[in-house]
């Protein structure tokens, strides 16, 4: 019986939706509804303090995650709805879904180091 990589992606996947559920309507209602009504200080936003949360060693990870894992998520999801819409899905299909993840992530993650 072949060993399947597919548990490694339905983690991935439901990190991925927990993240896009509990996380990014935060920062959707700070950075979309908060600042631009002013109701944060005007500095909160800036480039300086976003620019150390990044090259923080406890906010570059929390950002690679939220960047990352919603990657997966949506591509898992692609992945699967060809299958649901009638598409037979294929090797090719694998590896340019879960391959386009693993490269936005890693072009993510390359950028937070360099940012360092």
């Amino acid at each position: 019986m072949r060993r399947s990589d597919e548990p490694i992606y339905w983690g991935l996947f439901g990190a991925g939706g927990v993240v896009t559920a509990l996380l990014l309507p935060i920062v959707v209602l700070i950075t979309g509804i908060l600042a631009p009504l002013g109701w944060l200080p005007a500095d909160a936003l800036s480039y300086d303090k976003l620019h150390a949360l990044a090259t923080s060693w406890w906010g570059a990870p929390i950002l690679l995650a939220m960047i990352a894992l919603p990657i997966f998520h949506g591509m898992h999801r692609i992945y699967h709805g060809l299958h649901d819409i009638g598409i037979r899905t294929t090797r090719l299909h694998h590896y340019l879904c879960y391959g386009l993840a693993f490269m936005f992530s890693a072009a993510a993650l390359t950028l937070l180091i360099q940012m360092q």
